[in-house]
Parts: structure tokens; sequence; C-alpha cells
């Protein structure tokens, strides 16, 4: 049985930088996400990053499969110049040096297994003239059969094990500009491997929870993998794996660290549960649509809707906007004081109205304390 032992403090990583990104030593914990379409495409992948930005999304990784794939980058790199690009790598090296002649940000590949040494090296050298950092990344799901023969199965051991061999190549190259992720599709594994890396080298660490499932199923499954990571001081960049959209992904990895208070950007939402106390019939349905109404802002806001008056005031008190429902009626507060009743048909409107208000005056709680500016698509 894995034993999951608590670890002390913050882990220090040395900083690697991808395009204007800083990563590690302190940085904030970025999130990334990958594209879903066939990289040839290059209008089709355009717009699939175009909208993962949007989402927020602050690193973008695409698979480089074959020769059409990595053709495309040049053109999708003119496109979207100003998006941290990683080329995702498997086996074949002449892919990567095309992504670096693309103008890739960042590399990910497992150096031992691209073949010959002469082969690595040269990968190698061309990252090392454009400053571009190679992300190792072991998956619980393709470990080396050695290790699985040995250990019996892809325990933590083993993935770590991996990613030594993998860091020992690159550094045995004057290679330094390395980031690492050990990821399982279980959450104790993958929390256990890089626990038990993190002891051991001070490389960046990307996060992520391979294969997680759906949307619903792997958002919970993330949410506790990484939550456990990061709450330890464990982690530079993060990735939700979904089986759904990438702006999904990117959704869920912010809601992640906006509930650590690791990162602030966009409406955090503070909505009651319900009872039989609730005073108003279609309170999940208002939820739903001022979250989507108010999707778009990147301001850190902090909302509160509440279904009565039992904790509703105390909400609205920590909150930039509260609302609080009476029978057929709301009460819309602004930081914590009762500004004017609603009926029930019109909260949205108003209530959309009223944060649009807010943040045309400028003046709301956590003014000033907004995260570094984020890419921005031409």
């Amino acid at each position: 049985m894995i034993q999951i032992a608590e670890t002390g403090g913050m882990r220090k990583s040395r900083i690697v930088k991808v395009k204007d990104l800083e990563i590690g030593g302190g940085a904030p914990v970025r999130v990334q996400s990958m594209t879903k379409t066939d990289t040839a495409d290059v209008a089709g992948t355009v717009k699939q990053i175009e909208e993962m930005v949007r989402a927020g999304c602050e690193i973008v990784r695409v698979a480089v499969v074959d020769k059409d794939a990595a053709i495309a980058l040049k053109e999708i790199r003119k496109l979207v110049p100003d998006v941290p690009l990683v080329a995702d790598i498997h086996f074949h090296y002449k892919l990567a040096l095309m992504a670096l002649d693309a103008g890739v940000d960042k590399l990910r590949l497992n150096p031992g297994n691209i073949g010959a040494h002469e082969r690595v090296r040269e990968v190698v050298r061309a990252a090392q003239s454009q400053a571009v950092p190679i992300r190792i990344g072991v998956n619980g799901g393709s470990l080396e059969k050695d290790l699985l023969a040995r250990y019996g199965t892809a325990t933590p051991e083993a993935m770590v094990e991996s990613a030594l061999r993998h860091i020992r190549i690159l550094e045995d190259l004057n290679f330094n500009d390395i980031i690492i992720s050990l990821k399982a599709s279980d959450v104790r594994r993958t929390v256990a491997a890089y626990r038990l890396l993190a002891a051991q080298v001070d490389y960046p660490f990307h996060l992520g929870v391979t294969e997680a499932g759906s949307a619903f199923a792997g958002s919970i499954k993330s949410a506790i993998g990484l939550g456990v990571l990061l709450h330890d001081g464990i982690g530079d960049t993060i990735r939700v794996s979904l089986a759904a959209e990438p702006h999904e992904e990117v959704r869920v990895g912010w809601e992640i660290l906006r509930s650590l208070e690791l990162r602030q950007r966009g409406v955090t939402v503070i909505a009651c549960p319900t009872c039989g106390r609730l005073d108003v019939d279609n309170f999940m349905e208002i939820v739903t649509e001022i979250e989507r109404r108010l999707a778009h802002i990147e301001e850190p806001l902090q909302l509160s809707i509440m279904g009565c008056a039992v904790n509703g005031p105390g909400e609205a008190h920590d909150s930039d906007l509260g609302v609080t429902f009476g029978r057929g009626v709301g009460m819309i507060f602004k930081n914590g004081v009762p500004m004017r009743k609603v009926a029930g048909e019109d909260i949205v409107e108003a209530f959309v109205m009223e944060t649009e208000k807010l943040l045309a005056e400028g003046n709301w709680t956590n003014k000033g304390k907004s995260e570094p500016e984020l890419v921005q698509i031409k």
C-alpha cells in the first residue's frame, strides 16, 4: 500500500523560462492545456488555441505526430505569436528539430526515447541555442520495459527512476532547462511519485493526473490530486486532463488554483447548496445563468448568491456583490450593504448589470491583486 507522507513547507524549484513566462522559483502556478485538433489543420488548431487563451490558458501544448504537423507549426506560430507553444514529441528526433525551427517555446519529450546519443545531442544543442526548455514527461502507462519487469508495475518508485534516467541524459549534455512531470491515471500514485522526486531534484514540476476521465469524474480526480500537491507547495504548472474541450480543462485548472488561493482570475461565485428554507423556485438556473453571463470577466471578483436570509447577509459582507432571496424578491448587497430589492424574475439582469457597473467604477475588493496580464490574441 502506498503511504502518502506529509512534506514540510513550500518546495523551492529553480526558474525555467518558457517564452516570457517564468516557471518555478516562486512564480505563479501556470495553467496549461493541450489542443485536441489535428495539428496539421492550422485553422482549426488556431481557433482552439484562441478559445483556450480566452479561458485563461497560459501555455498551450500541441501534438506533433508527423511531418505534416511539424510543417503546420510554422504557420500556427505566425498566427499566435504571443502564445507560449509546447511541441509534444514522441520517438522522432527530426520532428523535434522541425518544431524548434518553427519557433516553439518548449519541447515535451523523453530523451531516452528518441534514439541514439548523437540524435539526442543534436536536439539538445538546438534547444540550447534557442533557449528552449525540455519537459520530461513520465507517464505511468508507458514506462520502460525493464522498469516494469523489475517493479512489477508502474509504481511511484519506477516512475521516479524513469524520470531520473532522462534527467541524467540531459544533465550529461550540460542541459538544465528542464521541467518534469510524473503522471499516472490515479491520484495516489501521482501524488506519491511527485513527492518522492521532490526530495531529489529542484527542477520545476508540471502537475497532472493523466487520462483523468470525463468532465465530471476527471475534474474531481484532478482537484484532489493537484490540490494535495499544490497545498504541499509542490507544482509549478498544471494541466487538468479531461475527456472534454480544452477550454473546460482550463476553467477547472483555474478553479483549483482559486480554491487554494494560489491565483486570482475571474468571477468566484459563492452559492448556497439550498435547503428547505429556499425562497426561490429556480435558484440553480439563476446561479448557472449568472456564471455564464459573467464568464468573460478576468478581474478577480467575489460574488455571493444565497437562497435565503440565514447566511446571505454574512456571505454578502465578504463579497463585492451579493444577492439574498426572499419570497419572490431578491436583495442586492454591495460590500455587505443592502442596495435595492429586485423582483425575482429580474434578478439575473439586475445582478449582471450591477457587476458590470462595479467593474466600470474600478472599485472591488481585490483591485490591484489581479494576476499578471495573460497573453492576448492579436
